[in-house]
């Protein structure tokens, strides 16, 4: 049952004899004046004022005690706000009649947010802090916080209590303030670059994008299935064909699939479709916009990321079938024989599928040994046509795409390509997915119609790329699951019989 916990029981209490005591526990008059990071800043002089105490100088500052130090005539505080923590000194004498050891002693206590007013001070240790003549209760906190100051522990809680995690761990917060921060960037870097934001439908008719399963839904008012989207791309290209020379769009697709350290079924992406250009203007576009990223977020061009140190003065390309043998250790002589490959994957005790062609097999060949290996920046260029549906072909080598995707700290980060404008050689892509659907292919590409009929009007040619945001931030704050960039990540439903880890400890 909610709240039936004995120190539940207790805070609500306090929280009803507050209210019996004329003090409402959930009040909605704050008066605050100043952050305190505002209040740390204005008095940063400590010698100064510890020199010369002057009370006409007045601050309300408001936040939740963290800690609490009591006392007999005098206690201190922690209090902390969004900006951060100040310390707080409570006197006796300093507040009205009967209040500190009638209310103040007794009924507030760590969790509650409250809003204090005084000067400031220094203390004998040399500590800038409030010296409070007002104090009021804002919010009454009536399940207690947990012991460790530190912070929560135990991820599952984390992960499905965000809210208690933001509260006790303030480095969480800071990972999605950079979070923020990353979108906003951004937003401004494509706009300052003449691209328009745009918004595409979350519910498609047919599941397309990219190859993916998709998450099934009704709309009840067309009387039809819809898919959420596994990526907007077919309908920015859309708008291509429309006249539009250059728009992006920053929002979540969807893929009903596994879950791990780098996917999450609903994540955040942007997309990108710039006229008369192609893979490779996006290549530098790319490097211009991680510059401008570390430059804005004050980050060095070197980061650690866990035991890596990944250089981002070090971007370099280098063709799909090329950094099988230079990176992978892919004896060169196999790697354009199908029938090279399969023995080569047997002896290494590894899938070998014999219905997958040259391209794919170059695919899993790259996936097996050259992905993890690529730390600092790198481009792959050059992908096969049948792992690549929507790119266009080289003009050189019709086997293979003007395609790249970007890999740092062994994780994509980015993929790209020169657009497919042909009609009918998307139609005939197209084609081959239904194939591919039939015979077993769960993820294959939907065959869509009126894209192809776009496409007949005539698309200019056009560059187009996706980058992963999540992956991105976990890459620029050293987190390693995709679960530590999500306010609140896809979670398996709590058993209601099954203790939770912190229960069974």
């Amino acid at each position: 049952m909610l709240f039936d916990n004995p120190y539940v029981q207790l805070r609500i209490e306090k929280a009803a004899r507050l209210k019996e005591a004329g003090y409402y526990p959930y009040a909605n008059d704050a008066g605050r004046n100043c952050t305190i990071q505002k209040f740390l800043s204005v008095n940063s002089d400590v010698a100064q004022l510890a020199e010369k105490r002057d009370e006409r100088r007045h601050y309300v500052v408001a936040g939740r005690i963290k800690l609490f130090r009591l006392m007999g005539k005098a206690s201190f505080l922690n209090l902390e706000d969004e900006s951060g923590v100040l310390q707080i000194y409570v006197t006796r004498d300093h507040l009205p009649e009967g209040f500190y050891n009638d209310i103040f002693k007794k009924e507030i206590e760590v969790g509650d947010i409250i809003e204090v007013g005084g000067f400031p001070f220094v203390t004998n240790q040399g500590e800038l802090s409030l010296h409070v003549s007002q104090l009021k209760l804002l919010t009454k906190s009536i399940s207690p916080l947990p012991e460790k100051f530190h912070g929560i522990t135990d991820k599952e809680i984390r992960y499905r209590q965000r809210y208690l995690d933001l509260i006790m761990n303030a480095e969480v917060r800071k990972t999605f303030q950079i979070r923020s921060r990353v979108i906003s960037l951004t937003r401004r870097f494509f706009e300052e670059k003449g691209f328009l934001e745009v918004e595409t439908p979350m519910m498609h008719p047919i599941a397309g994008g990219a190859n993916a399963k998709p998450f099934v839904t009704h709309h009840n008012a067309l009387g039809v299935d819809r898919y959420l989207r596994i990526a907007p791309e077919l309908y920015l290209k859309r708008l291509i064909v429309g006249g539009f020379e250059a728009v992006f769009e920053i929002n979540r697709n969807f893929r009903n699939e596994g879950m791990d350290a780098t996917h999450n079924p609903e994540f955040t992406s942007i997309e990108f479709y710039w006229a008369y250009k192609t893979y490779k203007d996006l290549i530098e576009l790319t490097k211009e916009y991680f510059h401008y990223l570390f430059d804005h977020l004050n980050l060095p061009t070197v980061l650690p990321y866990g035991e890596m140190r990944v250089d981002f003065n070090a971007f370099r390309e280098i063709p799909l079938v090329e950094s099988l043998y230079v990176i992978g250790g892919v004896p060169q002589e196999i790697v354009c024989d199908q029938e090279a490959i399969l023995t080569f994957l047997r002896a290494k005790g590894l899938e070998a599928n014999a219905n997958l062609s040259l391209g794919q097999l170059q695919g899993a060949l790259f996936d097996e040994f050259v992905e993890e290996k690529l730390i600092d920046p790198t481009f792959i260029t050059d992908y096969p046509v049948e792992i690549s549906p929507l790119a266009r072909r080289s003009d050189s080598n019709p086997a293979i795409t003007e395609r790249f995707e970007l890999f740092i700290a062994g994780r994509e980060i980015a993929n790209a390509f020169s657009e497919l404008n042909d009609p009918l050689d998307q139609l005939e892509r197209f084609e081959a997915q239904m194939a591919s659907k039939a015979g077993g292919d769960d993820e294959a590409h939907e065959m869509d119609e009126d894209f192809v009929t776009a496409l007949s009007y005539g698309m200019a040619p056009t560059a187009g790329q996706g980058i992963g945001i999540d992956r991105l931030v976990m890459l620029l704050t050293n987190e390693h699951s995709i679960r530590d960039v999500l306010l609140f990540p896809a979670m398996k439903p709590l058993n209601d019989n099954q203790p939770t880890k912190e229960e069974q400890e």
